[in-house]
């Protein structure tokens, strides 16, 4: 096994040595490369565009050593003469004057220094041809106008204006014809600017595709080098991540077969074990997941805390139950009846766990079901909750006609419906029981609202009812009708009740109007004003016939006529009258 290890760092330290060779190599290239685009830049910089600039400084100084001339003539050519201004003028004449042989001699040595520099390709010819321009332009100024400074002077000074004309046309003359051989000699530095431009230029495309190539070779040759060293390394790495997908998805039946005996193997034969653990995990949970909520087994196993220490937490409790289960039992045989409530609750559980309910327990035929933190965010209970209620409801019709087909009769002896109960408020929640046996469960008022509203729908022939704290957190994201206001025992003041009609937009028209006449119904029932009231109902049924509430209410009506409410009647049903 030592000997296994050994084998793997080298392979991998060999990798590695490789691959930082090529690196290296690839940055040397690289790094010459750049030397000679950086020299050849350096040049262009401080020697070709300066050399550029001291001459077209060169001709701006001439420009300026005559107008300094002129100035000179106009302070001669006033009545008063002031020396003191014209000595001035002078001063400003001579320094234009040299600085014209400064700017040429200036570019004259940055040419030199470029031709004299053996580091770079240059045309060494022009250049000396340019270089040797400049100097005889700048004589030949300096020689024509020389002479003719002095006569202008003297000219000046003798008040001889039209001679001093023709001497200053002349020496403009000659100016003009430096600024011309001036023009030409920039002309053909700029050339040679463009020329330096053009190689700085070339040189770098050449230093980028010599260092992709190498870069491109380089990654060629280490990725052969990699593959091959590797290629014993990565196949039980591949094993083991398709493994992981395995288990990813939830898949517990593949194993990963250990061929070798180093790490690697060691980490296989790890996963291996994992792996069994895992199954056997699951096989726990999948066991407990028949008698407990699997969201509730998660949230025991997390947070165990919250089990034993139990919370106080708003939430929505449902419960759910069979109409017609007592009469349709005692017709049926054991083996059937388990049949038809397994079945029934297979059906009507679905729904509650896709709308991310936790199924409490089944007791009877009943279900209790809740809502609420931490399996669900705090705005969500009664919304999912009311989901829940009407996709419950919508399986009862094919309910009815599977469960004869279980049995294998005709028909049921007992219409089979369901009655849900759903209300919202604070419970405790944690593990109750003894030391023997627990469950994590909930408590609270809210749970026993909720368990009496699904009672209260036998009174009212209705499916669905909600609480009122239920109804204000559902808002109007689904279509509610105001049922009643109900009084329940313990409990200081009545609060209303609502049917779940349909999820949000979905009425029909006929609901709809059922909905309208029936809330005025029930404003003219709770006003005392029961001749209006029996109308709304009566158009109600006519809308909907059968409708359970409405019905309720033409009966309570009835009763009234014969025992009239006393004077404390607060339009409230109370429950313990039921």
């Amino acid at each position: 096994m030592p000997i296994f290890n050994q084998s793997i760092r080298r392979k991998i330290v060999g990798i590695a040595l490789g691959l930082i060779v090529l690196m290296l190599v690839t940055s040397i290239l690289s790094m010459v490369m750049s030397s000679q685009v950086g020299v050849l830049l350096d040049e262009l910089t401080n020697r070709y565009i300066p050399a550029y600039g001291d001459l077209a400084r060169a001709n701006i100084r001439s420009l300026e050593r005559s107008v300094a001339l002129r100035r000179m003539v106009m302070m001669k050519m006033q009545a008063s003469s002031d020396e003191e201004a014209y000595a001035a003028r002078l001063r400003e004449f001579e320094e234009a004057d040299r600085k014209i042989e400064e700017e040429a001699e200036g570019a004259r040595k940055l040419i030199n220094a470029i031709i004299d520099d053996p580091r770079t390709p240059s045309d060494n010819a022009a250049l000396a041809r340019i270089e040797i321009r400049i100097e005889t332009a700048v004589t030949e100024l300096r020689r024509d106008l020389n002479e003719d400074h002095a006569k202008l002077l003297k000219q000046v000074d003798a008040k001889q204006m039209a001679e001093a004309r023709s001497t200053l046309e002349h020496i403009d003359a000659i100016r003009d014809q430096f600024n011309r051989k001036f023009d030409a000699i920039r002309a053909d530095m700029l050339t040679q600017v463009f020329a330096s431009t053009s190689q700085v230029m070339s040189h770098q495309r050449q230093a980028i595709i010599v260092s992709g190539i190498v870069t491109l070779l380089a990654a060629i040759v280490g990725f052969a080098f990699a593959l091959l060293v590797s290629g014993g390394i990565t196949r039980p790495v591949r094993l083991l991540l398709a493994g992981t997908r395995e288990v990813e998805a939830g898949r517990f039946d593949k194993t990963i077969a250990v061929s070798t005996q180093d790490e690697i193997g060691e980490l296989a034969a790890a996963f291996n074990r994992m792996i069994e653990q895992l199954r056997h995990n699951e096989r726990i949970r999948e066991t407990f997941g028949r008698y407990i909520d699997p969201k509730v087994v998660q949230g025991l196993i997390e947070r165990p805390e919250v089990a034993i220490d139990g919370q106080r937490r708003v939430m929505t409790i449902m419960f759910c139950d069979m109409s017609g289960f007592t009469s349709m039992s005692e017709g049926m045989t054991p083996r059937g009846l388990v049949k038809v409530m397994n079945h029934y609750f297979t059906v009507m559980s679905a729904p509650i766990r896709s709308n991310r309910g936790v199924i409490d327990k089944y007791i009877g035929d009943a279900i209790m079901a809740y809502w609420g933190p931490p399996f669900i965010e705090e705005d969500e209970p009664a919304l999912l909750a009311g989901c829940a209620a009407i996709d419950m409801a919508d399986q009862v019709p094919a309910l009815q006609k599977q469960l004869p087909d279980l049995l294998g009769i005709r028909a049921m002896p007992v219409p089979c419906d369901l009655r849900i109960g759903i209300a919202t408020g604070e419970v405790l929640t944690g593990s109750i029981g003894s030391e023997l046996m627990m469950s994590f469960t909930v408590m609270g008022d809210a749970v026993n609202l909720a368990s009496r509203l699904e009672a209260v729908n036998k009174v009212y022939g209705t499916r669905i009812l909600i609480s009122q704290t239920t109804a204000d957190a559902v808002g109007e994201r689904l279509e509610l009708r105001e049922i009643d206001r109900l009084a329940v025992a313990g409990q200081s003041a009545p609060q209303a009740i609502f049917e779940v009609m349909a999820r949000a937009g979905v009425l029909t028209a006929a609901q709809d109007d059922l909905r309208t006449h029936y809330a005025e119904g029930l404003a003219a029932y709770r006003a005392r004003r029961f001749d209006e009231a029996r109308a709304a109902f009566n158009a109600a049924l006519e809308a909907v016939p059968g409708d359970g509430p409405s019905r309720a209410l033409l009966a309570r009506i009835a009763q009234f006529e014969v025992n009239p409410p006393d004077e404390r009647w607060d339009g409230a049903w109370r429950l313990e009258q039921k």
